[in-house]
Formats: C-alpha cells, sequence, structure tokens
C-alpha cells in the first residue's frame, strides 16, 4: 500500500469512530424521550442487570442470616430463619441493594421495573431492620400496582412480616386478609409467601387450629425444598399440640427419612419417641428408646437433649430423684447448645424452688440458666425477675448469718474471741485458696494443650461426691504444678483467663458450688453490700470483723435492728412475693419471740390472722382476739371491726381485688369447682362488699359448667333479684336469663347448662381465648415497637426515614414539614375516622385478664349488637394499653367514654392511681411504642381533643 492509500486510510478510520462517537452522544441524549426502544433497552437492563444483581444480593443475605440462626425446638419453630441486623451500623451488601433499586427509580423511568425496585427497597429495609420503611415500601407497592398480582402477593407478605416485628397483629390480620381477598381464585394462585406469612401470624397468635391449614398449604405451593421440610417439621408440632398424633408421627417421619439437617432430623425422632409413647394405646419405654439414642456416635452433640427428655419423663412421673439426675446428666453434657444447658439448670431450679422449697440452691440454679439461656430465649425476663426476687431471701439469710455470729463472737472475753477470729481467718484463708485451685484447674482442663478432656467432668464428679478433690492435697499439687508449667505465675483474681482468651470459669454452675460458694462464710455479706468486690485478704478480713464487732449496747441494738429488720423482710416475701404461707407463717411467729416487743406487732398479728383463715381457724381467731385487745386503735383492728373504715383505706379494695383476681384465675383455668368453693369463702370475709356481685356471677358461669339448665337458671336469676340496680353485671345476667328462656328445651337436654365443648359462647360463656398453649408455646420475648417517627407527606409517595444515600445516588425522601406550634408534629388528626377509647395502666407486671374481663361484661351488657372488642398491648416495659376499638367518629367514642367511665372502679382490678383514659386515633396509637411518647400524646390529647 503507497502512501497516498495509507494516509486516505487513516482518515476514513478517523471520520467512522467520529461519526460513531455523534451517533452515540445523539442516542444517548434521546434515551430520556418516552420511545419503544428506550422503554426496550430500559426494561432490558433494569430487569437483566440491576434487579437481577440486587435480587441475588437479598437472597445471599437471606441465606446468611439463616446460617447464623439458632433453631429453639422445644418451642415452635419460627417459620422464617430471619437474624434481623436490628442496629444503626450500615450494611454494604443492603446498601448495594437500595443503591440498585434506586437507580431504577431515577433512572429508569420508562421501565416496567419501578413497582419491583420498591419492593427490593421494603425487603432491604425489613432485613435491615427498618420495620416501618419497610411497611410504608410494600404498602406504596400494593397501593399503586393493584393489577400485578404476584407483586402484591409478596409486598402483603413481607409487610405482613414487618408488622409481626412491631407487635403490630391487628394491622397483620388485615393486610393478610386483604391480600386472600383480592384474590380471583379462577385466575391466580396464592402463593407460598403468604401462606407462610399466614402461618407465622397463627403461630404468633397461638391460633393453632388455623396454623395447620396454613401450613399445608404453605407447604403445597411451595417450591423450594429447604422451606418445605422446614414448614413440614412445624407441621408436625402444631398437629401434636393439637392432638392429631397420627398425622404430626407421620410429618415428623418424613422429616426423619429426608435431606433436612441433622439437627432438625434429629429432633424429629425425639418428637416421634415422644408420640409413640401413648399411640394406639401402647405404652412403649419411651426412657429406654431414648437411652438407646445415646449409643449412636453421630448423636453425641445432642446427648444433652436426650438425657434432657429423660429427666422430663422422670419428672412428670413425680420421680425427682431419677429427674435431677438426668437434668445434671444433660448440663455436663452439653457441648453447643447453651440454650439446652439452660434449659436444663431451669428445671433444677424450679424442683428446688417448688418442690425443695431450697430457694438458696434455686437461687443458684437460676442464676445458671440466665448465664447459659440466650437473652432473646422466650420467657428469659420472668426467669431473671424471679432470680433477681430470691436474691432478695439469700441477701436477707446473710445479714442475719453475719450478725448471728458478730454477735456470739462479742460475747467471748478477748482470748478467746481472737482465737476464735484466727480460726475463722484461716478458713476463709483455706477457702479461697480453694477457690484459686479450682479456678487453676477448670482452665487446665478448658486448655486446647490439655490431652485429658474428661478432667473437668472429673472435677465436678468429685465436687459433689464423698472424695472431693481438692481434699486430696496430692491431687491438688499436682493440678497446682501442671497449671504453673502451661500457664505461668497468675495473678490472684476473678476470671483471670477470661481477659486474655475469653474463657473463664462459670462461678455460677452449682456443681462447683462446694468450692466457689460462700455462702457458708457466716460473715458473707450480700454482694451489693460488699466494700471489696474482688474479696479481701486475710488481713483486711480479721480487721473487717473487728471492726464489726457489736460491743457496746448501741451497736448491740444497731446488730438487733438489722437482724430483726431482715426477719420481717423474709417473712413479707414469703408473704407476698413467694406465697408460701407455711413459710410466712413461721417466720412471722419467730420474730414474736425473738422480739416479742417489736414495733410491728399490730400489722404480724393481722398477717397471722389472715394466713392462719384458711389453714388454721382456731389460730386465727387467736391473733384476731390479741390484736382487738392489745391494739384496738390501729387501722388493722379497725379494718376488722368496721368495714366501712377499710373502704376509707382502700385497703379492702385492694384485698377484694386481689382476692376476685385469684378466683378469675382458677376460673380462666376451668377450675370451676374451685371457683365455687373459693367464692363462699369470700363471700363470708367481704359481706356487703358492693363488688360481691361479680364473684357471685363468676360463680354462677362456673354453676354453668357443672349443673344442669335449671338450677343454672336459679342462681342467675337470684342475682338479677338482690342486685335490681347493678348496671354492669346485672343487664348481662337479665341477656342470659332471657336466651335460656328462649331455648330451655335444647338447654335442658344438653348434660351441663355450658357445656365444654360450645366455641361460641352462646351469650352466657365469657369469650376465652381457645387457642392451647404446651410445651411448643412460642410467645416472643416481649419488643416494643420501634418508635413511628414519620412526619406529613403526600400519600402518593412512600414514607421513609433516615436511609443513607449511597455512592451519590439520590433516594427517595420525604419533604420536610415545619413542627407544629403547640406540640410536636408526630401526632395528629389526620385519620378522623377510626378512633379508640384507651384505658392506660401504669404497671408492666400486672395481670390485666380479670379488667379485660370486666371490660367484655360492661361491652356485652350495654353494646350487645356493636361488637367492641378490647385488646391489650404495651407501651414500653412499664405500661399497659387496654384499648376498645373501634369508633366512627370523635362524638362516638366520646359518648362511650361518658358511658363507661362511671363503671370503671367496678370493673378494674388494679388501684385507682394505677389507670387513666384516653381517646386516640388508630394512626397516633400505632406510634405508641414507648413511655415518653405516651406522655407526648397524653400533653398533646390534653391540649386538642380535650378542648
Amino acid at each position: 500500500m503507497n502512501l497516498r492509500q495509507t494516509c486516505i486510510s487513516i482518515v476514513n478510520k478517523r471520520v467512522t469512530f467520529l461519526w460513531l462517537v455523534a451517533v452515540f452522544l445523539t442516542a444517548s441524549c434521546s434515551f430520556e424521550k418516552k420511545t419503544g426502544f428506550n422503554r426496550t433497552m430500559q426494561n432490558l437492563t433494569a430487569h437483566y442487570n440491576i434487579l437481577y444483581n440486587a435480587n441475588e444480593l437479598l437472597r445471599q443475605k437471606q441465606e446468611t442470616y439463616a446460617d447464623s440462626y439458632v433453631d429453639h425446638y422445644t418451642n415452635i419453630l419460627s417459620v422464617y430463619q430471619d437474624t434481623i441486623a436490628n442496629n444503626n451500623s450500615s450494611d454494604k451488601d443492603l446498601d448495594a441493594v437500595i443503591q440498585r433499586a434506586n437507580t431504577i427509580i431515577n433512572e429508569k423511568d420508562q421501565s416496567k421495573y419501578i413497582g419491583d425496585a420498591y419492593l427490593v427497597l421494603g425487603k432491604a429495609s425489613f432485613l435491615a431492620g427498618k420495620f416501618f420503611d419497610a411497611v410504608e415500601y410494600c404498602n406504596y407497592v400494593i397501593r399503586s400496582y393493584p393489577d400485578n398480582f404476584y407483586l402484591g402477593q409478596q409486598a402483603a407478605a413481607w409487610k405482613v412480616r414487618a408488622l409481626l416485628y412491631l407487635n403490630n397483629q391487628r394491622e397483620a390480620k388485615l393486610a393478610l386478609d386483604s391480600a386472600f381477598i383480592i384474590t380471583n381464585p379462577k385466575k391466580q394462585h396464592i402463593t407460598a409467601d403468604v401462606y407462610s406469612a399466614a402461618l407465622q401470624y397463627d403461630i404468633d397468635t397461638k391460633n393453632y387450629v388455623d396454623a395447620i391449614e396454613a401450613a399445608k398449604k404453605a407447604i403445597a405451593t411451595t417450591g423450594n425444598t429447604k422451606q418445605k421440610l422446614r414448614w413440614t417439621f412445624i407441621l408436625g408440632q402444631l398437629q401434636e399440640l393439637n392432638h392429631q398424633n397420627t398425622e404430626a408421627l407421620a410429618n415428623y417421619t418424613r422429616v426423619v427419612k429426608s435431606n433436612a439437617s441433622f439437627e432438625m432430623a434429629f429432633n424429629a425422632n425425639l418428637n416421634r419417641i415422644r408420640i409413640e409413647d401413648t399411640r394406639n394405646g401402647v405404652k412403649l419405654n419411651r426412657t429406654d428408646l431414648l437411652l438407646y439414642l445415646l449409643k449412636d456416635e453421630n448423636n453425641i452433640d445432642f446427648n444433652d437433649q436426650i438425657y434432657y427428655q429423660v429427666a422430663e419423663i422422670y419428672a412428670a412421673n413425680k420421680d425427682i430423684t431419677n429427674a435431677l439426675k438426668y437434668y445434671k446428666l444433660s448440663t455436663s453434657s452439653s457441648l453447643k447448645n447453651q440454650d439446652q444447658k439452660g434449659l436444663s439448670y431451669l428445671r433444677i431450679a424450679d424442683i428446688d424452688f417448688t418442690i425443695k422449697a431450697d430457694y438458696i440452691n434455686a437461687k443458684k440454679y437460676y442464676d445458671s440458666t440466665l448465664t447459659n439461656l440466650s437473652p432473646t430465649y422466650p420467657g428469659y425476663q420472668a426467669i431473671q425477675k424471679k432470680s433477681n426476687n430470691l436474691q432478695v431471701l439469700v441477701d436477707k439469710l446473710q445479714i442475719i448469718a453475719r450478725e448471728d455470729t458478730l454477735q456470739s463472737l462479742a460475747k467471748m472475753d478477748e482470748p478467746t474471741r481472737l482465737k476464735a477470729i484466727d480460726a475463722m481467718v484461716t478458713a476463709r484463708t483455706l477457702q479461697q485458696q480453694t477457690v484459686t485451685n479450682n479456678a487453676n484447674a477448670i482452665a487446665t482442663a478448658n486448655s486446647p494443650y490439655n490431652n485429658n478432656s474428661n478432667t473437668l467432668n472429673n472435677i465436678k464428679k468429685t465436687a459433689t461426691g464423698s472424695t472431693f478433690y481438692f481434699y486430696n492435697t496430692t491431687a491438688v499439687s499436682q493440678g497446682y504444678t501442671d497449671f504453673k508449667r502451661k500457664w505461668g505465675d497468675r495473678k490472684l483474681e476473678d476470671n483471670w483467663r477470661r481477659q486474655n482468651n475469653g474463657i473463664g470459669v462459670n462461678t455460677n454452675d452449682p456443681l462447683m458450688a462446694p468450692a466457689l460458694s460462700n455462702i457458708d462464710d457466716p460473715l458473707a455479706l450480700p454482694a451489693n453490700m460488699r466494700k471489696d468486690k474482688n474479696g479481701s485478704s486475710a488481713g483486711g478480713y480479721r480487721q473487717s470483723i473487728i471492726q464489726d464487732l457489736p460491743l457496746t449496747p448501741a451497736l448491740l441494738a444497731q446488730s438487733n435492728t438489722r437482724k430483726y429488720n431482715a426477719y420481717l423482710e423474709i417473712a413479707n416475701f414469703y408473704r407476698d412475693v413467694l406465697e408460701d404461707k407455711k413459710e410466712a407463717i413461721a417466720n412471722f411467729e419467730l420474730i414474736l419471740s425473738k422480739y416479742p416487743n417489736n414495733p410491728n406487732k399490730a400489722q404480724i398479728y393481722y398477717s397471722l390472722y389472715r394466713l392462719y383463715s384458711d389453714l388454721d381457724v382456731a389460730k386465727s381467731t387467736d391473733y384476731k382476739n390479741r390484736l382487738l385487745k392489745e391494739y384496738p386503735e390501729t387501722a388493722f383492728s379497725k379494718v376488722i371491726i368496721d368495714p366501712g373504715y377499710s373502704k376509707k383505706l382502700d385497703d379492702n379494695e385492694a384485698r377484694f381485688n386481689d382476692a376476685y383476681n385469684k378466683v378469675y384465675a382458677l376460673y380462666s383455668q376451668r377450675k370451676y369447682s374451685q371457683v365455687i368453693s373459693d367464692v363462699d369463702s369470700l363471700v363470708k370475709q367481704y359481706p356487703g362488699n358492693k363488688l360481691l356481685i361479680q364473684l357471685y356471677y363468676l360463680r354462677a358461669i362456673s354453676s354453668g359448667h357443672l349443673e344442669k339448665a335449671a338450677p343454672f337458671r336459679e342462681e342467675l336469676r337470684q342475682i338479677a333479684v338482690s342486685y335490681p340496680n347493678d348496671g354492669l353485671v346485672t343487664p348481662l345476667v337479665k341477656q342470659h336469663l332471657t336466651y335460656i328462656d328462649d331455648n330451655m328445651p335444647t338447654l335442658a337436654a344438653q348434660t351441663y347448662a355450658i357445656m365444654g365443648t360450645d366455641t361460641t359462647g352462646n351469650l352466657f360463656s365469657p369469650p376465652i381465648e381457645y387457642q392451647k398453649d404446651a410445651v411448643f408455646n412460642r410467645d416472643r420475648q416481649f419488643t416494643a415497637p420501634v418508635a413511628d417517627k414519620r412526619v406529613d407527606v403526600p400519600v402518593n409517595k412512600p414514607v421513609v426515614a433516615n436511609n443513607p444515600v449511597v455512592n451519590n445516588t439520590p433516594i427517595v425522601q420525604p419533604p420536610a414539614v415545619p413542627p407544629a406550634k403547640i406540640i410536636s408534629t408526630q401526632f395528629n388528626e389526620r385519620d378522623s375516622t377510626h378512633y379508640y377509647f384507651v384505658v392506660n395502666v401504669s404497671t408492666g407486671t400486672t395481670d390485666l385478664s380479670s379488667s379485660r374481663f370486666g371490660i367484655g361484661q360492661y361491652n356485652r351488657a350495654n353494646f350487645p349488637n356493636k361488637g367492641y372488642r378490647h385488646i391489650l398491648r404495651f407501651a414500653g416495659p412499664d405500661n399497659q394499653l387496654i384499648y376498645i376499638e373501634k369508633f366512627v367518629g370523635l362524638a362516638a367514642v366520646k359518648d362511650y367514654a361518658k358511658s363507661i367511665i362511671p363503671f370503671m372502679p367496678q370493673i378494674m382490678k388494679v388501684s385507682a392511681d394505677k389507670y387513666s383514659f384516653f381517646i386516640i386515633t388508630q394512626e397516633n396509637l400505632n406510634k405508641l411504642a414507648n413511655k415518653k411518647l405516651l406522655d407526648d400524646y397524653i400533653e398533646y390529647y390534653q391540649q386538642t381533643l380535650l378542648k
């Protein structure tokens, strides 16, 4: 090729390049135009590039969560394996998902995948723990794309999941109902997503009958094998709970024979053994079947669960000795399942607490339970409360032991006292050395360099046996030498090894109690009273003894006061917290014998009079006479003499409410005979009380479950005759009588007036939760709803709070609205159609079942055709809200409030200073996540609705 041709070729190539650039720039400028070509290109890139990658990231994130999720097989499994990253830290994977979704929304606005992008934002928000945002995104998808059935189904399912995490079960039910209603069965099929969301809702609300049907449909519609096996296991649990043992056995067998994880298959096999124990009336030796599983080396990680199941069998058969044996074997063989270890400790603690009444030992085992059990485990807070209460008893016992020892030393002559103190110091030093050696030996056993894996178990066995390890000086010396060779010289301190390696001695392990407990030290103070938390030297210990000796009359009086107060608190603790009448009586009488002139003698007489009333009428009368004779002017005597005086002090009302609550608890447990007996006793105890009609009503309904219609009708008639002017119960009783008269032939043919199988109530059967509760009760630990910090925004866009900007990609944000001039903008009256009347009870621990029962009585008597429901929710841990729903318009709810408030003293079974009322809209009610927001709303309410 000559030079001229070469030059022409180069020029042509440059021209071609420039022409391509120009064409590209022209085309790119025109991509924003709404043309068919542009829509096709945007659909192509949005679907096969951006959306595909976003969904892949979401799938991988869910798989990661599932891999780290811990299942509790003693409860009904969660439908989903969600580990919600509910923290403020950013997740790069979810940020990438959000970025991609917003790219579609902002740059691919002509594509048909805008709805998919908003759904992706909803899923990412859910997985990030931003549940309010997730609900809003899903709402936007459902509202904006009503014709996209598949998209709407997914959005509804994820919305339900988010609402359940927000403890908003009512809205979750509405979302599920909407998802089912809008489906055309001839053209569309409900997806597994919706059925699985319904399944989780039914489990959370303990509606186990409906849950079975939801599980079956979810299994039938899913194409995911792993999900199908998980839901099959859940179906077996639900069927077992509902006594469908044949069906449950079949589903457990399917799991065992499948390729399910070893842990799930193992637990399915355990459940099979439990069912086969009594199936078809054939009694099998379930203990032998379980122990046979120990021979399989593949089950070594599950030996703790096997021992636990064996222990449960013995416990059910009241064989406490063997039950304790296998519970302890369960704890000692636990290798990786800390929750199982905690449950075994819990069972031991409960036996010590309820059967053996060994509260000191129970306290140790409760502490061990809390150490091993996950804080998220259902019921953890209740265990913690019991443990904390028991600490009160242990602390007071320690105070008494300490003061007794100091007083004994003070009575000695000085030479004898010094010798006794020397002996105590020596014993204390040996005890500390024992703890140190024990810690060293355990650390050696835990060491990765230790070849003897049974060392720790051997230590524990000898610690509880007759040949205590630390009594063997040769063994202790050898252990100390081995420890020093591996670890060198170590400072004597608590948790010496944990600081470096994260491995420490569990000082709460009751199996190590002989070596680690200092309860045997008569001078041990409760932990919260010790000046030196880490212990003291021998010299310091000696000095503390000498300084605290009550050697003068004034110091002796102070010591006696400390003992007396401890005894009194122990007696009150047995009476009020543990409700152990016999122990309370023993401690009150001990106080009278030790302190005959104590300042609380009248109160103690009154307590003994009440405590003996059900146990020994003669002694109850004796203490009542002593009280009236020795202390006639005290309030306690006037309570006995003049019932009107008790009303002034609110004592009678408070005690009556407590008695009523106990009777109602018996009624809710269907212990009808005991209800009748207790009501008869209380009627004698509270003659003339204006609230007795409520006890008579409980008695009548209980009798209806045990007698024919005619006597049941007569008992109701007597209530109406005796209390013609009552506005709470009598109107309801009259409705019952009318119903009985209209249906007497049918009712007379029944065995009892109210049949136990009647689930309709037939007017006179009060509403009761019919869902069953058993070993698989999956009570989620209460988590306060997340505060809704949204502001007012246009309704045609999703409301999203605090979403980050990722890689300079703008994210859909709501426009800011300036705050209101008077109060916070988080509350408003935008929703003027749905109102609620709310009772705010300022305690998070009181059982409000009886009060809710009273509200139900009032509603049924005064608004029989309205169908008003009352629902309980929390506003933080210390406030319970009973809200009555729902009223159309402000005038309707105000009329209801005016009618019910006069009856609230009769309805509420808590003291009047513990509850108040207000009116609220549905939107504002959903925002009451804690005490601060509740107080803010009450201020808003007083400045708006009350004006």
